[in-house]
């Protein structure tokens, strides 16, 4: 079975990180809307863009879904 993106986002997590990687999964854990069941790059862009505040750029989320797509 393939993880979601989130289920993939939370292994990055490190609360005493300063990789931009962990940042945004430390926040995406805390975010109660994230999309966790989906695994389409095009829906979770939409969400981040228009919910993500915490998110400071999407290269970051880019860089997430490279690393997300290699682990499958």
């Amino acid at each position: 079975m393939n993880k979601t993106f989130y289920q993939f986002l939370m292994t990055q997590r490190n609360p005493g990180s300063a990789d931009p990687i962990a940042e945004f999964a430390n926040n995406a854990f805390y975010d109660q809307s994230f999309p966790k069941q989906v695994d389409q790059f095009d829906q979770i862009s939409k969400y981040l863009e228009e919910n993500a505040s915490y998110l400071p750029n999407m290269e970051i989320f880019d860089d997430a879904w490279k690393l997300y797509q290699e682990s499958m």
